[in-house]
Parts: C-alpha cells; structure tokens; sequence
C-alpha cells in the first residue's frame, strides 16, 4: 500500500474508532438518565449536545409530534436561535415542508444539502437562512410499533452531504430519541426494557444486588455465546475472572458503595474463550422501590482493541517484514538512551548495529522487484534467528537493517556476533532457479564509547557500514576516529564545493595529447583543479564526493561551456584547437545533457548555423561503466552527440569491464588506453600482449586510440609499434595552467 492509502485507512480507522467509542458512552449516559427517571426534556436535551460535542459544527433538534399526529413541536434544540425555535413550533408535517416536516409525514430520512434550491423549503427557506443555516438532515424517530414520534435533525451552516458515519450518528440518536420518548409516554418499565433494550447493539443484564438475573436481552446472548442460557444468576467475579485483579477490584468496591462504575474488562465466553468488553455498571431500584437493582451494559471491543492493535502495529513495523521500522528502531534507542541520561547509569551501555545487503540494487534490478522482496524476507528471517534476546531487529529502510542491543556487550562478543551474521547470510539463496549468494556489510557504533547522541550514534554506525563496503563488503567494522574525522572532511569539502560552483573558483588545467606521427599537440583533455584555502584538492578527493552529492551535474556543465567558449574563440581567431572533457556517469542518467546542448545551439552560438560550427573539435570521455549500463536514452544520446559532429571517447579503457565486445555496437569514436596498461608493458609478454590486443581491436573497428602515461621512451616506440594514434603522457607534456599552454600552442604554430 502506498502513503496516501495508509494514512487514509489509518484516518478512516481513527473516526470509526471514535464513533463507537463514543457511541457506548452515550447509551450508557442516556440509559442511566431514562432508568434514573430523569424528565424528558433533560434527556433530549443532553442527547444533543452529545451529538453536537461527537460531530462538531452541528447544531441539533428534537421536535416532537403533538398528540393529533398533524402538527410538529418543540422537544430540544439548545444551539439554534430561540427565534427560528418559537417560527417552527407547531409547523404542520407533510411531504413537502422543509425537512422535518416532510421526515415526520413519511417515515422516512431526508436529506436536504442545499436548503436555497430544494423545492421542500421553498415556502420556508427564508427562516433558516436568516438563521443562518444552510443544510438540514433530518431522521423520523420511530417507536417499536413503527409510530413516528418525531425527528431528529442536524442542521449545518454551510452546503453539506452526510458521509456514512453521519448517517449512522443520526440514526444512532433517533434510536436514542424513541428510548426517551417512549419512556416518557408512560410506558411500564418492564415493557420498555422487553422492547428497546433487545434492540440495543450491545449487552445488557440486570440483576439484583445479590446477583439474581432479571433481564438478559439477545445481545449479550450473541455475544457470551448463550452463556447464560442454564444460569439464574450473574456473578461478576467468576464472569470477570480473567480481567486485571485491579480493575475488578476497583469495580466491585464502587458498587459495595451504589457509585456507577465504566471500564474496561475481560469477559467469558464459553469453553475458556475470552473477550475483551467496555462494561458500565449501574445501580437503581426497582420499580417498586423495594431492591437495589444493577443494570451491566456490555459491549464486545475485541474488534476495537484489534483495530487499535493493528494500527500500532503498522505505525511501528514494516509491512514487508513485520520487523521493527525505522522509527520503532530509533524510539527504543531514544527511549533507553533517555533512561540511562536521567538516572545517570554510567556503567551501563548500548550498541547499534547498521547492516546492508551488498549488492542488492543489482538483484533487484536482474531478478525484479519481487523476488527482491523475497530476498529482503529471507535475510529478515536469518536475521531473526540469530538476534540476542531482548534485542529489537528492524529493517531501517531498504535493503538496511538494523539491530538494538542493549546493554553492556564486550567488543570481542560484538564481533562474534557480526562474524556469525556475515556466516548465516551468505548460506546460498535459491529465487527463480537463480542461485543467489547474498552477504552483508555491517557497521557498529557504542554508547557511551563513540558518543551519547542517538542521532550521532546512528551516523557513526553507518560511516562504519559504508567504510566497509568501500574496502570490498561482506565484513563488519567499529566505528573509530578516523571515520568521523572523513566524514567531517568530506562534509566540509561538499560545502565548498557549492560555494566554488558559485563563484567559479575552479581552475582549468590543459594536458596536450600529440599526434604519434608528428609529435605535434592535436587536442588537450581538459582537468579540473581546485584550490581551497591554499590548499590543492586532489580531483581524486573531490570528484568522488561531487558525484555522490549531485553537484557533479553543475560542475560538469560549466567545464563544457568553457570548453565550448575556448573552441569558439580560438576558431574564430583561425587557430582552432580540438578538445577533450570527461563527463560523469551520473551525468547521463538525467536529461540535463541534452538540454545543455541545444541551450547552447539556440542562444550560445548566436547566428552561427549548427552545421557552421566546429562540434567535432569536441569530445567527450565516458567510462567503460556507461557501455555496461546499455541504458536505450544513453546509446541514443550518444548517437544524436555524434550526429551534431561531437566525439565520443572511452576513457581509461580496460580498468573497468575490459570489454571488447561492447566497443562493435556502442556509439564511440576512439578509446584512450589505460595507463595502468602502459606503465606495465616493461615487465613482461603478458602486459605488452594486452595493450597489443586493444589496439588491435580498436584498429579492426575503425576507433582511434589514444595512450595515456607514456613517461619513457621504451613505452613510446612500443605505443609507435602498435599503431596507436595519440599519445598523452609526462614524456611529453604534464597537465599546465590555461596561459602556458595557449603558449605552448603559439610556439609550436610559429
């Protein structure tokens, strides 16, 4: 289910929750009122206001039907201006009078949403809306002869249509309305309680002071299973025995006192079966005045505290799992946490576990979402098995686990524990015949020995997660110094890498690529540097973090159009130089590119036609990671870049997937050979043969290559042997600032 249906389920649980609860509480009041003998009109009056103060915005009325049957007259309606009370008093009821008068002359409801254009207040419309009332519900008030009594209205001061559990409030307090009015037509008690209270939707029993039953209706009957079919008594405390001793204690001494009493029980059914039920107890007497009599209203709420239940599970477990969520997880560590702060336990400690499937976005990306569900249950389940006592599991978002323990653990217990769940999640998982070997990266963080922050806790244990993935997964690490000075400083160095963005303080460095024929530069690869604070930040530091924090994606685009500035200029001046960027992976996967470019067609290069300026001079590097992806939009992307005259390049060829096969259908242009290649030639066949094997490749598919770190000179006669057609490297030339190489190229053209 997703959030909008689970809040709403939830809301729709919460006001049905509501309605019953106070349901009960109203029966319960208006019963005591009608056995107390209280006067009608305090019966109608408080049964309003009950409905008011349940449904806010409603004001209410009771009209009573006079003796002939023809007319309608004032019963309770404390909310609604005294005049409109006095204009309708004694209204004559047919089908077309307003509401009420139209209610009471059919025996059925009316709903009227809109009192200006219904045709039953045409004569009448101008009292109510004078009064301000705009709406008008309204139910007859029927007897147990089917008679109509009267009706009970719900008038509104805007346009409005019931929902389900208006109608089922209205109809509620109609019932209500009949019990009172019954009464107070001087029915015998007896026959009242025969009639109405066997219509109630919950139990009742009355009983003598000394348990005596003298009345069950059926509802107590459905609901105790005929429990008192063989009975002639009603003893509280056997029928109340599995309730909390407290509660039935503090029941029975009220009514030791004659005091009512309202609460909540455990009820017996039949054969050890149990309920739980919301009893209110009240003490009368008789209707001959001779005996203390106790009327028990009972109502069946297993289903409400099932509802309740279940509500508080949903709040606070996953729904693919039935672990503990995410906020579950972090409540019990704030909980425990703020308990250890208050009592100020310091001997006592906690620890927090961070686990992540290694992996899992590619086997839910192969296998499909699915059976990466089944995969998520699966782990759920070892995991499970495994956990300490008094220990909570929780899946924390994800393919992310996590894991509470509270309590002072050692260190070489914390590490038995992990080796023992890197162990029993790497057993073989078999999904779809598809035998998966899954494992885990597993992150540990202690109170009060890494901090006594729970927020800081968290993070840490999860620096320690990823600290391991970066050094190959499927093991654990505790968090140390180390890792939070890391994360300090990659915090800090993303900050300023925004604010370098915005103030353009990045510098361009060239490193000219010649030609292996001529030794002349043909092209520069264009590098990003950065200084900060005086110091030089590494691009191996930097660009990584630009990446993971999205800013790659700006930066990126700003390299090219300088890129493209420079092209322009210098072609404009007849010097034209060809130059290469690289772009990132994470480039491709928005449409930022492309719009990049057709920005720069529309408004960068002016008059200039598409087809007048020099694309080719431009070329991109991608890496061997891209080709992998054969993501449909990239190939088409790539193809339409080629087609505006831009070249594509493969960069550091052969440290990624090394291969070949990708190169014969993927858009490129040439393929720059890794110098980790180059730079191993000098120790052996084997070295020299791979480098030989790429550029023999690239040559039979019509790509150009490009060898990068060639610094000696054997390196160079053997990149000249194997018809490579570029070559970048210290032997010739080391990255430089904008001005030397722009200098570089004038000496060289002179």
């Amino acid at each position: 289910m997703d959030s909008a249906q689970y809040i709403s389920t939830n809301t729709e649980n919460y006001d049905v929750l509501t309605h019953r609860s106070s349901s009960i509480e109203r029966y319960s009041t208006i019963l005591s009122m009608v056995l107390a003998g209280s006067p009608l009109r305090e019966i109608l009056h408080s049964l309003v206001l009950s409905i008011e103060a349940q449904k806010i915005g409603t004001k209410a009325s009771v009209l009573l039907i006079s003796n002939d049957k023809k007319r309608l007259l004032n019963g309770a309606a404390p909310s609604l201006p005294e005049e409109y009370n006095q204009a309708i008093h004694g209204v004559e009821i047919g089908p077309e009078v307003g509401s009420c008068g139209a209610a009471a002359a059919t025996g059925k409801r009316i709903i009227v949403e809109d009192i200006e254009t219904h045709p039953n207040w045409a004569a009448f419309k101008e009292l109510p809306l004078k009064a301000g009332l705009k709406s008008c519900w309204s139910e007859p008030i029927i007897d147990s002869n089917g008679e109509v009594l009267g009706t009970f209205a719900m008038y509104y001061d805007t346009k409005k249509s019931p929902s389900d559990l208006d109608l089922e409030l209205i109809q509620e307090a109609a019932k209500l309305g009949s019990l009172s009015i019954e009464r107070s037509q001087a029915l015998h008690l007896q026959r009242l309680t025969s009639r109405i209270f066997s219509k109630l939707p919950m139990g009742l029993v009355i009983t003598t002071d000394t348990h005596s039953l003298l009345l069950v209706n059926p509802m107590f009957k459905t609901i105790t299973r005929d429990f008192t079919a063989d009975k002639t008594v009603f003893e509280p405390e056997v029928f109340f025995e599995k309730s909390d001793p407290k509660v039935l204690a503090s029941m029975l001494k009220n009514l030791t006192r004659g005091n009512t009493w309202q609460g909540e029980l455990t009820g017996y059914k039949r054969n050890g079966k149990t309920f739980d039920a919301e009893v209110t107890v009240t003490t009368f007497r008789d209707y001959h005045g001779e005996q203390n009599c106790l009327s028990w209203l009972i109502t069946d709420i297993s289903e409400h505290k099932d509802a309740n239940k279940l509500i508080h599970f949903q709040a606070n477990n996953d729904a693919l799992t039935s672990l503990a969520n995410r906020r579950c997880f972090l409540d019990k560590i704030y909980d425990y946490v703020w308990q250890l702060e208050r009592t100020k336990q310091t001997d006592i400690a906690c620890s927090v576990l961070l686990m992540d499937i290694d992996n899992f976005k590619l086997i839910n990306d192969s296998l499909g979402h699915e059976n990466g569900d089944a995969l998520l249950k699966e782990v759920s389940d070892r995991l499970t098995t495994i956990t300490p006592r008094g220990c909570l599991l929780a899946r924390i978002a994800g393919d992310e686990f996590g894991l509470f323990i509270p309590g002072k653990v050692s260190e070489n217990q914390l590490i038995s524990l992990a080796k023992q769940i890197n162990l029993t999640i790497a057993d073989v998982v078999i999904i779809e015949q598809q035998h998966i070997h899954p494992s885990m990266s597993i992150g540990i963080s202690r109170y009060p020995d890494d901090s006594t922050i729970v927020e800081s806790l968290i993070n840490f244990a999860s620096q320690a997660m990823y600290d391991v993935k970066l050094k190959g997964r499927n093991h654990y690490q505790f968090f140390n110094e180390t890792m939070q000075k890391n994360a300090e400083r990659t915090a800090y160095l993303q900050m300023e890498l925004g604010k370098a963005l915005n103030k353009e303080s990045f510098e361009l460095y060239f490193q000219p690529i010649v030609s292996v024929d001529s030794i002349q530069i043909e092209k520069a690869e264009i590098l990003l540097r950065w200084q900060l604070n005086g110091e030089f930040i590494s691009p191996e530091e930097f660009i990584p973090i630009a990446e993971q924090s999205g800013l790659i994606v700006p930066i990126g685009k700003w390299v090219r159009q300088q890129a493209l500035t420079i092209i322009a200029e210098q072609w404009q001046k007849g010097c034209p130089i060809a130059l290469a960027v690289n772009v990132s992976t994470c480039e491709f996967l928005t449409d930022e590119l492309q719009k990049e470019f057709i920005y720069f067609f529309e408004e960068f290069v002016g008059t200039l036609a598409v087809s007048d300026f020099p694309f080719d001079l431009l070329t991109l590097e991608i890496t061997e990671s891209l080709m992998m992806d054969q993501h449909q939009n990239i190939e088409c992307l790539l193809n339409q870049l080629r087609n505006w005259g831009i070249k594509i390049s493969v960069d550091d060829f052969g440290t990624g997937y090394s291969s070949l096969s990708y190169l014969a259908n993927f858009p490129v242009d040439q393929i720059k050979i890794d110098k980790a290649f180059i730079q191993k030639i000098e120790q052996g066949p084997r070295h020299r043969a791979l480098v030989e094997a790429i550029a023999s490749m690239s040559n039979a598919l019509e790509l150009a290559v490009t060898a990068e770190g060639v610094e000696t000179q054997t390196q160079l006669d053997f990149v000249k042997r194997n018809h490579v057609d570029a070559i970048q490297g210290y032997f010739f030339y080391k990255p430089m600032p904008q001005a030397d190489f722009f200098d570089l190229l004038d000496k060289q053209n002179n």
